[in-house]
């Protein structure tokens, strides 16, 4: 099998193909960092939504539905307001039918590759972002840090560690997010109907649909919710927003901090595991017949900073000046 960290052109722009253990995948600095293409190529597993024939353009009209997006103050903020324990930040509102702001800016971002190399087994890309007066998002979010994100392939997957320096005088909201596509079908020749999606669901975080927000109250798991617990929930069916506190499942007999996808006719999954940054989970798919869903790890609830209670509920930390903060999750393949 080969390894090997290199740069490339994809869809006319500049990424870094990685290849090590069996996988494959395509980083573009120029977008986020994203990931953009993710393959088990042993198995015969398209990991990350793809589709060859899409353009640069219209990937980088969307990047948050494409292959492993990272976001800085993910989802929603309601009426676009952050507020700090020294600061309150006035946010765009791009999300004119709820009113609120969604998702952050760093996804969109040209990144700069910090470093790059194959080792043995292991292929790795590191890929930052200086954020300063110099983007233009700072007039409304003046708190400068930089951001690196690491992806390394091995023969244990992909790994994907995302690092945030507040270089502020500040203190730093901490949010952050993948906008996780899984390929649907993911198996080669394999069909949507087939997968099922388990998530480690704890407790049902309650949303205000007519904005998309919590509403400060949990419940416990319906008979609805219990299907992503059992691993029994299809994907091929209209997922809006279904949240929820973070749990354990069990995998090959041990605990298991992540999410589980299996292609029930050839028995291959994909194995999400993340670290205990990772307190909350969001699950969403387009309406369901769009070739994908999205199972995606929080550090924080929606709305974190606005919410009227205690932090180890609402996940929402801040970062002080001249700190660090690292959050690491792992995708890998079996069957």
């Amino acid at each position: 099998m080969e390894t090997y960290a290199r740069k490339a052109i994809h869809k006319g722009a500049e990424v870094v193909e990685l290849a090590a253990g069996g996988y494959y995948a395509i980083v573009a600095h120029g977008l986020g960092s994203n990931v953009l293409r993710f393959r088990d190529n042993k198995r015969g597993m398209e990991i990350f939504r793809y589709n060859g024939s899409v353009s640069m353009g219209e990937i980088m009209n969307a990047p948050e539905i494409w292959g492993l997006p990272t976001l800085y103050l993910p989802n929603r903020f309601e009426s676009g307001l952050l507020r700090t324990s020294d600061a309150l930040y006035r946010l765009p509102v791009n999300e004119e039918l709820f009113g609120n702001h969604l998702h952050g800016f760093i996804q969109k971002r040209a990144y700069t590759v910090k470093d790059m190399a194959a080792k043995g087994n292991t292929a790795y890309v590191v890929n930052e972002y200086v954020y300063d007066e110099k983007d233009f998002f700072y007039n409304c979010f003046p708190v400068k840090f930089t951001v690196q994100i690491k992806i390394e392939l091995s023969d244990k997957g992909l790994t994907h560690t995302v690092t945030l320096i507040n270089q502020s005088d500040k203190m730093m909201p901490i949010s952050l997010a993948t906008h996780t596509t899984i390929n649907a079908p993911f198996v080669d020749g394999g069909l949507q109907e087939n997968i099922r999606l388990q998530v480690p669901a704890k407790e049902h975080i309650l949303f205000n649909k007519s904005k998309w927000l919590p509403t400060g109250k949990r419940t416990k798991l319906s008979d609805y919710d219990k299907q992503y617990v059992e691993g029994t929930c299809p994907v091929l069916k209209d997922i809006c927003n279904d949240m929820y506190s973070g749990g354990t499942l069990t995998l090959n007999g041990k605990p298991f901090h992540g999410t589980i996808m299996t292609d029930t006719d050839s028995g291959k999954m994909i194995c999400n595991e993340v670290d205990d940054h990772y307190k909350f989970w969001i699950v969403w798919n387009h309406n369901g017949f769009m070739n994908y869903f999205c199972p995606e790890p929080m550090t924080a609830q929606v709305n974190a900073p606005n919410l009227d209670m205690p932090a180890e509920l609402s996940g929402y930390e801040e970062l002080a000046p001249g700190k660090t903060y690292t959050a690491t999750q792992r995708f890998f393949t079996l069957g």
